[in-house]
C-alpha cells in the first residue's frame, strides 16, 4: 500500500463529539468538543482541549468542574449549533430546549436529554500551545435506564453516540467484536 506524507496534524480519529457544560446558575454553558477523551481508569481520568479564547474555558477555570455529556446521533444538530455559537452571546440552554440537571457530585448542570453524564471536578491544567489540557476526574456517571442492555452495560446501538471526523459526524453502530476475542478462539 503507498503512504503519501503529510505535515503533522491532528489525524487521530474518530473522536468522540461530546457536549461540555460548565459554570454555574444564569452563568452556566455548553461547548461542543471533539478533543476529549479517557486518560486514566484508576482513578478515572478525562481530558479535555479547550482553546484559552473560548468563554467555556474561563468557566472551568473559575469553577473547577465540568460534565461531559454523551449526545445522541439525533442531537447533532444541537451539537454543532453549540459548537458554532459563542455563550457570550446565546443562551445554548434555551435555544436548544436542553433542561439543565443536578448531579449528584458537582454544582455544574447536566444535560438531562444526554442519556450518559460524567461528572468531572478539574484536577490540573497543562497549557500545550493553541489548547490547554483539562484533566478531570470523573466523580460520579449518569446513564439512562433506557441505554443499558442486558448486563448492565452501555449499549451503543441503544445511546446511538456521536463521532467527528475531519469536520463531518458520524454515528457509531456495529459491533465487530469483543474486548479479549482474539485471545478466547485461541483457547477453544
Amino acid at each position: 500500500m503507498a503512504k503519501i506524507t503529510r505535515a503533522p496534524s491532528t489525524a487521530l480519529y474518530p473522536v468522540p463529539a461530546v457536549l461540555v457544560s460548565c459554570g454555574v446558575s444564569s452563568r452556566a454553558n455548553i461547548i461542543t468538543l471533539a478533543w476529549a477523551g479517557t486518560l486514566c481508569s484508576n482513578p478515572p481520568m478525562l481530558g479535555l482541549g479547550v482553546r484559552p479564547s473560548r468563554h467555556s474555558h474561563g468557566l472551568i477555570k473559575e469553577v473547577g468542574e465540568f460534565v461531559v455529556n454523551l449526545p445522541t446521533a439525533a442531537q447533532v444538530e444541537w451539537v454543532d449549533f453549540c459548537g458554532t455559537v459563542s455563550g457570550r452571546d446565546e443562551d445554548k440552554w434555551d435555544a436548544c430546549g436542553f433542561t439543565p440537571a443536578s448531579g449528584t457530585e458537582v454544582e455544574v448542570p447536566l444535560i438531562a436529554e444526554c442519556p450518559v453524564n460524567l461528572e468531572c471536578r478539574l484536577e490540573q491544567t497543562l497549557s500545550l500551545g493553541s489548547h490547554d489540557l483539562f484533566v478531570g476526574q470523573v466523580v460520579a456517571v449518569q446513564m439512562d435506564e433506557a441505554v443499558l442492555g442486558e448486563r448492565g452495560r452501555l449499549d451503543v446501538t441503544e445511546a446511538r453516540p456521536l463521532t467527528y471526523v475531519t469536520g463531518d459526524y458520524h454515528r457509531v453502530g456495529e459491533l465487530l467484536a469483543t474486548h479479549g476475542f482474539s485471545q478466547r478462539e485461541k483457547s477453544e
